[in-house]
């Protein structure tokens, strides 16, 4: 059976929200709809009111501070304080300090924002608590598929995907079930499932030029605002890579089953073609706030924050198959898939580390990539069965690319 939130009724109660990553890009977005979705509810547009009953973020607390204030949220917590002085009064802090919020104070779903690794345990504590959970941190299946599913089918925990390109999917499978909640299970009539890729800022260069880009060129994303890391790595297509392996976990997809697509004007946010040949793509303007709001709201869809499709306006779709030899994020994804345990922790480790070596101007754009491979065969890949043991390969993966980094 797929877990189902229950549907509201006129009279439902709030819906309660820790945001985990609130200071964040999907977090900030995550407040603008929540506002939208409230003045809908002010105005009896909407049955359901939301409450933020906790707020998480990394570093910023004046940000945080200003975000609790403004949503009447008491519950915070900062992770990653600079010095005591930055930790606002009564607010949680430290590294565990997102694991507490979610078993300590009572919610119906989480939204899991956290970049990297930090989100790991909170998720994992949300799922097994039975929460609703907004996913929207890459790296929680990437690292840890092999625990958060399990631990979602067992306590019922819906997973709902808040990327662009897996929400697509789930928008397109909910067509042929209208109450399916990820994680699913592959299912025969699903022939393939084709995530779209913009390409990010550098598709127009050939291989060779893209080699030696700086990091001023990969910051400049035609389409979508999001932040540094999330840039990058959408002109490598890392970012693809890892929606290849979140996409295995969240719909029980097998690798051989999985494409990617160049898809420069990110209208078509992914496909599913099924078994008769039949294709159903999911379309509408490049904006996170759709998958944000059908991830809050659902099995609901009011009215959107977001603007219309001007289709008189759009004069082509083009498609591409990414270039053999140029992304090698995305060799890694399916090796991932297929030798399991603790390598994509190790790809996701290295992958962060490579990133900012790259920022930091010390590798060029066409190593971050192959290092990232290295890693999985330097570190080596052991069984991941707790969240112990997938961190300790993260680590390791870290060390790794940092001493090799070091010998350059």
């Amino acid at each position: 059976m797929h877990p189902e939130p229950p549907l509201a009724t006129s009279t439902a109660a709030p819906r309660r929200l820790i945001i985990l990553g609130s200071t964040g890009s999907i977090g900030t977005q995550t407040i603008e709809v929540i506002e939208h979705l409230n003045a809908l509810h002010a105005a009896g547009r909407y049955h359901q009111r939301i409450e933020v009953v906790g707020l998480v973020a990394g570093r910023n607390a004046k940000l945080l501070t200003e975000q609790a204030q403004r949503l009447g949220c008491r519950q915070i917590a900062l992770c990653d304080p600079r010095d005591g002085a930055d930790v606002p009064a009564g607010a949680r802090s430290g590294i565990a300090a997102a694991e507490a919020m979610v078993r300590e104070v009572p919610c119906d779903m989480v939204v899991a924002a956290m970049v990297g690794a930090a989100g790991l345990p909170a998720t994992l504590a949300a799922v097994e608590l039975g929460r609703t959970v907004a996913l929207a941190n890459k790296e929680t299946l990437v690292a840890a598929g092999s625990i958060i599913v399990p631990a979602a089918r067992a306590s019922g925990s819906a997973l709902l995907p808040v990327d662009s390109e897996h929400s697509a999917i789930w928008q397109c499978l909910l067509g042929r079930d209208a109450r399916c909640c990820p994680p699913l299970s592959d299912h025969a009539d699903i022939a393939r499932i084709v995530l779209t890729a913009s390409g990010g800022a550098l598709r127009h260069l050939t291989k060779e030029q893209a080699e030696h880009a700086t990091p001023e060129m990969t910051l400049k994303h035609p389409t979508w605002n999001m932040g540094a890391k999330v840039t990058i790595d959408s002109a490598s297509l890392t970012n693809k890579a890892f929606e290849i392996i979140e996409a295995h976990w969240l719909f029980g997809t097998p690798a051989d089953k999985i494409g990617v697509l160049i898809h420069p004007q990110s209208i078509v946010h992914s496909m599913v073609e099924f078994a008769d040949f039949s294709v159903m793509a999911q379309l509408s303007p490049p904006d996170m706030r759709l998958p944000i709001q059908l991830a809050l709201t659902f099995p609901h869809r009011p009215a959107g924050i977001t603007r219309r499709m001007d289709w008189a306006a759009l004069r082509q779709l083009d498609f591409a198959e990414p270039q053999p030899g140029r992304y090698p994020a995305l060799d890694a994804a399916f090796r991932v898939i297929r030798e399991g345990g603790t390598s994509g922790a190790i790809f996701n480790g290295a992958g962060e580390v490579a990133t900012q070596a790259f920022l930091d101007k010390r590798i060029s754009f066409g190593h971050m990539g192959r290092i990232a491979l290295e890693a999985i065969d330097a570190v080596g890949i052991t069984p991941a069965r707790s969240v112990g043991e997938v961190l300790a390969a993260d680590g390791a993966a870290r060390r790794y690319v940092t001493a090799r980094l070091a010998a350059l």
